[in-house]
């Protein structure tokens, strides 16, 4: 029988970690103005967090069952390149992508907060939730972040991922000037 891998063990397999975006990126809530435009608000230590996965070789994507130009603006600023918007079927758009970049599921990480984030998450190596997911999801995940989506949860799973691959420190120093 073999045991159970731990939370950081799943994490130190990770290269390619994907994001939902409403939940996760975002706080879920969904503002409109009067004209119907939709705004969105986003975290700057969430998205520092994905860009430095990207600079220690970590490819990221987002998966997304809404469409929107302020999600396509924030992915470009995250220098995200894998960018799918208005997903009814997350799981195969996860299998097209994870096979198209020649990276197996059980190397892909994925961050959700809802039942439709689930069946991506069921099939993943690492899943993880933020602090104020579902429960069905939370109790699915292998790690949830402290903090709530939009809220520094993604900067969580990140620094998590980069210091279970031993990269975080080196990034720091160099953050640092070392």
């Amino acid at each position: 029988m073999t045991a159970a891998l731990t939370a950081a063990e799943r994490a130190s397999r990770v290269k390619l970690m994907i994001f939902d975006v409403d939940g996760v990126l975002t706080d879920g809530g969904l503002l409109f103005t009067a004209a119907g435009d939709a705004m969105k608000s986003f975290n700057s230590l969430d998205g520092h967090g994905v860009k430095l996965l990207g600079e220690a070789g970590i490819a990221t994507a987002i998966i997304t069952g809404r469409k929107s130009e302020i999600v396509a603006a924030r992915a470009k600023e995250m220098k995200i390149a894998h960018l799918f918007q208005g997903a009814e079927n997350k799981l195969a758009v996860f299998g097209e992508l994870a096979a198209s970049l020649g990276i197996a599921p059980h190397a892909c990480g994925y961050m959700g907060d809802d039942w439709p984030d689930l069946p991506v998450m069921l099939r993943c190596g690492f899943a993880a939730a933020p602090a104020n997911a579902h429960p069905d999801v939370i109790a699915r995940a292998h790690w949830v972040a402290e903090a709530r989506g939009g809220q520094g949860a993604v900067r969580e799973v990140c620094d998590t991922i980069l210091r279970a691959q031993r990269r975080y420190d080196a990034l720091l120093a160099q953050a640092c000037g070392a």
